[in-house]
């Protein structure tokens, strides 16, 4: 599935990343939500995780197996 920038997307898994303020390792955990903000030709994905406040913490690059779209809005089913 191509994921878009903006798209909002959810870890499937855990990872390893660094905190953008205090240069300190964070452990990325699985169900982390996050922001698409560049494609990597489909095979990864720059995302960046932010706080409640939308304060950044953390920016990576995630492959595209360990991201799962948030879905907001049904789709119509066919009659």
């Amino acid at each position: 599935m191509t994921l878009n920038d903006y798209d909002v997307v959810v870890l499937t898994a855990e990872i390893p990343a660094t905190h953008k303020a205090t240069h300190q390792p964070i452990l990325l955990r699985k169900g982390q939500v996050g922001t698409i903000l560049m494609n990597f030709d489909d095979r990864a994905y720059l995302v960046d995780f932010a706080d409640t406040q939308g304060c950044t913490y953390a920016m990576e690059t995630v492959p595209s197996d360990q991201l799962i779209q948030l879905i907001y809005e049904p789709l119509l089913a066919c009659a």
